[in-house]
C-alpha cells in the first residue's frame, strides 16, 4: 500500500553519463549506493513520499540516460516535469561545461515553471576535484538556479537536493505562482489534498444553510 500524499511532483534527473545520476536516485529512494552500476539504458524510475512542513509530497522521479544515442527517447519523459536535478561530476570539468545544453533542453521541454537544482555530485572525491564550489555557484546564480553538492556514496546532501527543489515548488503553489490544476505543471493533487478540498466544500455548504 502506498503512503498517502498531498501532492505528486514529476521530477527528472539529467546530466552527462558517469556523473552518478542513478546512484543519486538509488540513495534517495532506497538509501543504498549502487556500487559499480552500469550506464542507464533509456530511463530508470523511482518514487518516494517526503514530509515538507505539514504536507506529504510524493516525488515521481525519472532518471534519464546521458548518452547521446538515447536522446530522443529520454527527452520524451521530460515533458511537464515540475522539478529537475541538473547533475555534474565535481571531478569532471567536461560534465560541467556541458550543463548549459542540458539546461536549455530542460527549460524547453519541462513545465514552464520547472524548478532546477544544480547538483555537484562526488564531493567525497575532493582530491580529484576539477570544478570548485565557487565556480559552480557563480554559474548557478547567473542561470537562476540553486546549487548544492552531494555524495551518492556517503549520502551527504542527497536528500536536501531533492527537498530544496520540492520546497520551492510548494512555495510557488502556496503563493499562487503555480496552479496545480493547470495542464503541464507536472503537479497532481493527492488523496490527502482532495479530502481536504472536499472537507472545505462541505463546511462552506453548511455555512450557507445557517
Amino acid at each position: 500500500m502506498t503512503d498517502p500524499y498531498d501532492f505528486l511532483l514529476k521530477w527528472i534527473i539529467i546530466g552527462t553519463s558517469n556523473c552518478g545520476k542513478s546512484c543519486l536516485l538509488s540513495r534517495f529512494v532506497e538509501n543504498k549506493f549502487k556500487a559499480g552500476s552500469a550506464h542507464t539504458v533509456g530511463i530508470e524510475f523511482g518514487s518516494k513520499v517526503v514530509k515538507i512542513g505539514n504536507k506529504a509530497v510524493k516525488l515521481q522521479i525519472w532518471d534519464s540516460a546521458g548518452q547521446e544515442r538515447f536522446r530522443a527517447v529520454t527527452r520524451s519523459y521530460w515533458r511537464g516535469a515540475a522539478g529537475c536535478l541538473l547533475v555534474y561530476d565535481v571531478t569532471s570539468r567536461s560534465s560541467f561545461t556541458q550543463l548549459k545544453g542540458w539546461l536549455d533542453d530542460a527549460r524547453a521541454l519541462a513545465s514552464p515553471d520547472v524548478v532546477v537544482v544544480l547538483v555537484g555530485n562526488k564531493m567525497d572525491l575532493e582530491e580529484y576535484r576539477e570544478v570548485s564550489f565557487g565556480e559552480a555557484t557563480e554559474w548557478a546564480n547567473e542561470e537562476g538556479l540553486v546549487h548544492v553538492e552531494t555524495s551518492a556514496l556517503t549520502g551527504e546532501g542527497v536528500e536536501e537536493a531533492f527537498l530544496t527543489g520540492a520546497r520551492s515548488i510548494l512555495s510557488a503553489i502556496e503563493t499562487g505562482k503555480i496552479d496545480p490544476d493547470r495542464m503541464g505543471t507536472g503537479i497532481q493533487y493527492g488523496d490527502l489534498a482532495l479530502l481536504s478540498h472536499k472537507s472545505l466544500s462541505t463546511e462552506k455548504r453548511r455555512g450557507c444553510c445557517l
